[in-house]
């Protein structure tokens, strides 16, 4: 039997991460953050002195890249290994996100990261974080969710992340961030960021994370 996917798709804020690793530890299946892989691109990128317009040499790195995702305890995001290092805290700084972004939009990129990304769907199941789970790296899965939120409520979430890690950040900044961040994301030619015609759409707007949970895992039981 083809090993069961759960695409959770959505722009960044809508809650995908959280509600990804609780489905994940309820079922007992495995994570795929597919939004940290850009960011792992971008941070070893930035590491090594490329440029975020440089199409193949970001292929080469991005096709080479030793990764590990490892279930954080509530609350947390999923730990990144990048070469066994912790880059976890690294690969949510703001300039990395936005600059994991303009790496996104890279054809060349996204073909190399598409056949690892595949290469997550192992026994008993997966659990796939992203903009284009479910419209392009796994079009046949059976289960597909899309999460969104409106913009204010995303920056406002983001702002109370990063002032709990001591960030002097300011709302107005993080709106205008992830309003240009959402007009790149929908505007790319490669795998643009949209739901599925097959997903479930759910807006985490007023919703409690409880809520959206017990409606994910309402659709895989199905």
């Amino acid at each position: 039997m083809t090993v069961p996917v759960l695409c959770i798709d959505g722009p960044s804020g809508s809650g995908k991460g959280t509600i990804t690793q609780l489905v994940a530890q309820k079922l007992g299946w495995t994570i795929l953050d597919s939004g940290a892989l850009y960011r792992l691109t971008a941070l070893s990128a930035e590491r090594q002195g490329i440029a975020c317009n440089d199409a193949l040499s970001l292929a080469s790195l991005a096709a080479t890249l030793d990764i590990e995702f490892v279930a954080s305890a509530y609350g947390e995001p999923v730990k990144v290994l990048l070469e066994s290092e912790d880059v976890t805290q690294a690969i949510r700084l703001e300039t990395t996100g936005n600059n994991a972004s303009k790496v996104a939009v890279l054809p060349e990129v996204r073909a190399a990261l598409l056949q690892r990304q595949r290469d997550f769907r192992q026994a008993p199941g997966l659990v796939a974080d992203g903009r284009d789970m479910g419209t392009v790296v796994f079009p046949d899965a059976p289960f597909k969710v899309f999460l969104t939120a409106s913009a204010q409520a995303r920056a406002e979430r983001r702002f109370q992340q990063l002032k709990a890690q001591g960030e002097d950040v300011r709302i107005a900044h993080l709106l205008k961030e992830i309003e240009e961040r959402d007009a790149r994301d929908m505007g790319r030619k490669a795998a643009p960021l949209k739901a599925a015609d097959d997903a479930v759409t759910i807006d985490t707007t007023a919703h409690s994370i409880e809520k959206v949970l017990e409606n994910v895992l309402a659709i895989v039981s199905r």
